[in-house]
């Protein structure tokens, strides 16, 4: 089960839209690994080079507004980043990262307490992330959202819960 993850954090602002995650003239790419290639591409042309697997992203409010598209998800998932911590989140960016398999925490303080490149823990069966200042509790995230992530995704969980093997897949 996810118990923890420790962190770098890189701290983003409010309103960070699926067009900054994403930039739409990716969407033609259909491969994980490549959409992992323009991650946060339009907030920073060179942030997908400076993603290191087990990052944590720390935002403001309205993470992933905008479009619904998926990749927005699936390309923070890809490029290596473990959680994303936010004061609040889209619905529709909400639901398709926990389907990808990508840990989100709903934080009011984490913001205000996190420095960029420190280390944060997340601690999900305490409900606590701790920063450099400190520590501040957040809502656990609902165990069937658990066993998703654990799973490593929808997918994975549908699978595993209906007794299907691992198909080859791409993603």
């Amino acid at each position: 089960m996810l118990k923890k993850i420790k962190g770098r954090v890189w701290k983003l602002g409010n309103n960070i839209d699926t067009d900054i995650i994403y930039p739409g003239k990716y969407l033609p790419i259909i491969e994980a690994k490549e959409m992992a290639l323009h991650a946060l591409e339009g907030y920073d042309k060179d942030f997908p080079k400076k993603i290191k697997k087990g990052d944590v992203i720390v935002a403001g409010a309205n993470f992933g507004c905008g479009s619904s598209r998926e990749q927005a998800a699936t390309s923070l998932k890809h490029a290596g980043i473990a959680c994303i911590v936010a004061k609040s989140f889209s619905r529709i960016f909400f639901r398709n990262a926990i389907n990808q398999g990508l840990a989100l925490v709903i934080s009011k303080e984490a913001h205000r307490l996190v420095k960029e490149g420190e280390e944060v823990t997340i601690d999900f069966a305490k409900g606590k992330l701790s920063t450099q200042k400190g520590e501040t509790d957040f809502p656990p995230l609902p165990e069937m959202v658990m066993g998703i992530l654990d799973d490593g995704g929808l997918i994975a969980h549908t699978r595993k819960r209906l007794g299907i093997a691992k198909a080859d897949s791409k993603q």
